[in-house]
């Protein structure tokens, strides 16, 4: 009895060690297709915006036929990020290689005090100034100012009318929905959404304002006065920041604004509504703006990001200052002393954001003359870097280009 007991015990441990190797075979050719259906789930999922269904064209017009922009899809009550603004998953927020949440923590882009600046006894404070100005100008592109001398109250009714024209009526909102840009005031939803591969979250309105600014009846009623009262004291800001900029580069305080750097000046208000998927989207994509210098009054919400050093660094609003960064058009005629850098707004889910620019340039005028490298500049160890053009050749190659990712000044190299 006991040997019978034996040989079944035997034979059991032997038949358990084969089912156990059966199911260990099973297990793992189920973990091997379920590998396999995995990869083929994920890259079915980032083909999703190439399918054959999925006419981009068609969309845009959609979109672009409401006239309410990208607030009305928001107005409606979307819980989804339509495709047409869906960036490459390569080129996510969140997967993008040049985010080292470090290095922002650690980088802040200069705060330039102008505070002195009005006293003429005090050379020494200007040259300081100056020499601050320059710094920012060659490494970072960007800098902020405080006391600039537009009053905080100027400051918060410009962004209170730009609020104030995106959340008006939406009917009074449409009558200056356009894609004519000879009109005075032209708003819409990116100047380039035909072109750009991905739609940004952003809707605009633009007024140039000098050096033919439009009839005050031609402006939106909600904010016309605040309109005309800042774009006087953005004009008075830029000539001395062109006074401080012809310092910087060697030369005297009237260069810039004799080469007529400050004599057009566009005001765009830009509105990103909150986004139910900021990570799918941007604000605005990446890129260098086409005119001198750029003067950013933000709001407190902040998204604004500069790329500098290959990581991209917040541009945290500061209570009062305004954000100044050089154009492509300033570093042409520097021959790359001071730099156009590339910059981005992140979208956001929690508030609308609101920003003011300010951009010097007459690129949206004919006129004759034609910049290049300035020749107070260049010597035999620092030839020109970039053929001449007019200031509306290059606009247009900017805004036949868009918001692509790439500098429009490579179009211009010699």
């Amino acid at each position: 009895m006991a040997n019978m007991l034996l040989v079944v015990s035997s034979n059991l441990t032997h038949l358990w060690s084969e089912l156990w190797q059966s199911l260990s075979s099973l297990i793992s050719f189920s973990s091997t297709i379920l590998q396999t259906q995995t990869k083929m789930v994920a890259t079915s999922t980032n083909e999703v915006p190439s399918i054959a269904n999925y006419d981009r064209k068609s969309e845009v017009k959609t979109f672009d036929d409401t006239k309410e922009g990208v607030k009305g899809l928001v107005d409606a009550g979307i819980t989804k990020v339509p495709r047409i603004f869906h960036l490459p998953v390569d080129q996510y927020p969140i997967n993008n290689t040049c985010d080292s949440e470090p290095t922002k923590t650690q980088l802040r882009i200069p705060v330039i005090d102008l505070e002195g600046l009005e006293y003429d006894y005090n050379p020494t404070k200007r040259k300081e100034i100056v020499a601050k100005v320059g710094e920012a100008s060659e490494t970072w592109g960007f800098f902020q100012i405080a006391n600039h001398d537009i009053p905080v109250d100027v400051l918060e009714e410009i962004k209170n009318g730009v609020r104030g024209f995106f959340e008006q009526d939406t009917e009074v909102k449409k009558e200056h929905y356009t894609r004519d840009r000879f009109r005075p005031v032209i708003y819409n939803s990116n100047f380039d959404l035909y072109s750009a591969p991905a739609t940004n979250w952003r809707d605009t309105f633009l007024c140039n304002m000098a050096p033919n600014p439009p009839k005050p009846e031609d402006l939106p009623q909600v904010c016309r006065d605040i309109l005309v009262e800042y774009s006087k004291h953005v004009m008075k800001l830029g000539k001395l920041l062109f006074e401080l900029l012809s310092e910087a580069l060697g030369l005297k305080p009237s260069h810039l604004n004799d080469m007529d750097c400050s004599l057009g000046l566009q005001i765009l208000g830009h509105y990103y509504p909150p986004c139910p998927q900021p990570e799918l989207t941007l604000g605005t994509s990446k890129h260098a703006d086409n005119d001198f210098i750029t003067v950013l009054l933000q709001d407190h919400i902040g998204g604004l990001q500069v790329l500098h050093q290959n990581n991209w660094i917040d541009v945290l609003p500061v209570p009062g200052a305004l954000v100044v960064n050089i154009g492509d058009l300033l570093q042409l005629i520097s021959n790359d002393r001071f730099r156009s850098v590339q910059h981005r707004v992140l979208a956001n889910r929690s508030d609308p954001r609101v920003s003011v620019a300010s951009f010097f340039s007459t690129g949206f005028l004919a006129l004759p003359r034609i910049y290049g490298p300035i020749k107070e500049l260049l010597s035999e160890d620092n030839l020109p870097k970039y053929r001449e053009t007019t200031l509306k050749d290059f606009n247009a190659h900017f805004h036949n280009k868009g918001l692509d990712g790439t500098s429009a000044l490579t179009h211009f190299k010699l």
